[in-house]
């Protein structure tokens, strides 16, 4: 379906035009329509399928047909992290270029002054991290009770950062009457009940089987003792001469790691993840775009915020602890129609890991093994940590189960929030 058969109007059309897209993906024909029409939407669609613009062209459309004040913020979109934060403020602006509307963003990281000296401009969209946003109501900066649209994205992943009991508490503070706009990759218990507290009678949209990655995207796990994965990393860019690598590693001491090793080899490489500062994380991704970086190497902070057009390779070089993270971060590659290369570089260690992430996949993943780089059969499995302790995902230190979204923010008087924004 065309985009001028959906029923925006000549500036949005305009501005898609010379984004140079012509037809509309499957989420942004079955979004667009509910959305101008009003409707609370609950919208499932993995990472690639548009889904930004499913919801940005509509919220514009619908802030077109009302009075546009500037002291008032009108649209407000909450997301899990800085990265992302980023990548939907720029597509307002971008989709909205030829209408009337100011765009702020806000996350933490940076200088909140200047973010508060944008707000005192007036804006009619804000896009948010939730940590960050609460700061701003705290100190009296920001004013949320002429909010007509609220769009939550990337719902699920707010919930697995422990964003849960901030939303509520932004919720608290709009207005009772307003448009509802849920999108989420998976559906899980903890989205159905903030769906049922949050939208009244939603069109509801599912345009992804939960769990399957886009179309397009070629797996392969090549089978590696643990400590030779850095060598033959290097070997496989260096012989089939990969240009644009994004390689995910667990924490960020590790990604610290492998990028200073893979720079010892002669490949540019740069790391980027939550303890990096945000001008930092800016340079990696945007030298790492120019191809002034060959490797970017990233922890899962930036598994669902990074937006880089046509990449070819992405490498979990120690696969995620949550099989569904594993489906966003090969995500990054094969967007937007394109093809793309997802490797997995896997020691026995991490066997069960891969189990869980095909029982996801409901497929098996195709494994080739590289001559001169076969596993040791001797090498017994030892358990993986997720940095510097070994307890299982969703456990407590005694060992009780916890709620999905007590996972950050509870430790360390909140830290965990703060640095995943």
């Amino acid at each position: 379906m065309l985009f001028n058969q959906l029923g925006l109007t000549a500036e949005l059309l305009r501005a898609v035009k010379e984004q140079g897209y012509d037809n509309a993906t499957p989420i942004q024909q079955q979004a667009i329509p509910p959305i101008l029409a009003g409707q609370d939407v609950l919208a499932g669609a993995q990472t690639g399928t548009g889904k930004t613009a499913g919801f940005t062209l509509p919220l514009l459309q619908r802030l077109q047909q009302g009075t546009v004040n500037r002291r008032r913020i009108r649209a407000l979109v909450l997301v899990p992290t800085r990265e992302l934060a980023a990548q939907v403020a720029e597509s307002v602006r971008d989709y909205g270029r030829y209408l009337p509307f100011r765009t702020a963003v806000i996350y933490g990281g940076v200088s909140i002054n200047t973010q508060i000296a944008n707000l005192r401009k007036g804006v009619d969209v804000v896009v948010a991290t939730p940590g960050r946003l609460l700061d701003h109501m705290q100190q009296g900066t920001i004013k949320l009770d002429a909010i007509e649209v609220l769009v939550l994205d990337e719902a699920d992943r707010m919930l697995d950062m422990g964003f849960i009991r901030d939303i509520r508490k932004i919720m608290k503070a709009l207005p009772e009457t307003r448009q509802n706009l849920l999108f989420s990759a998976t559906f899980s218990t903890e989205i159905r009940r903030l769906a049922a507290d949050l939208l009244h009678s939603p069109k509801e949209i599912q345009v992804a089987v939960n769990g399957r990655p886009a179309e397009g995207v070629k797996q392969v796990v090549y089978p590696v003792d643990r400590t030779r994965k850095r060598e033959l990393l290097s070997h496989k860019i260096g012989a089939e001469n990969w240009q644009q690598v994004l390689v995910f590693t667990r924490t960020k001491h590790g990604a610290n790691r492998l990028a200073a090793q893979l720079e010892a080899d002669g490949l540019n490489s740069a790391a980027i993840h939550g303890n990096k500062s945000q001008a930092a994380r800016v340079r990696a991704l945007r030298d790492f775009k120019l191809g002034k970086v060959r490797v970017l190497v990233a922890t899962d902070v930036a598994a669902r915020g990074l937006d880089i057009e046509r990449l070819p390779h992405v490498v979990n070089y120690e696969l995620p602890h949550v099989p569904e993270d594993y489906v966003h971060r090969i995500g990054r590659t094969a967007r937007a129609g394109n093809e793309g290369h997802a490797v997995s570089l896997v020691c026995v260690d991490e066997h069960r890991l891969l189990a869980d992430i095909e029982k996801l996949l409901q497929k098996k993943i195709s494994r080739e093994t590289i001559s001169g780089y076969e596993p040791d059969p001797r090498i017994k499995a030892e358990p993986v940590t997720q940095g510097r302790t070994q307890r299982a995902p969703g456990k407590s230190k005694n060992g009780s189960k916890r709620r999905p979204w007590a996972k950050a923010g509870k430790r360390r008087g909140g830290q965990g929030r703060v640095a995943a924004q």
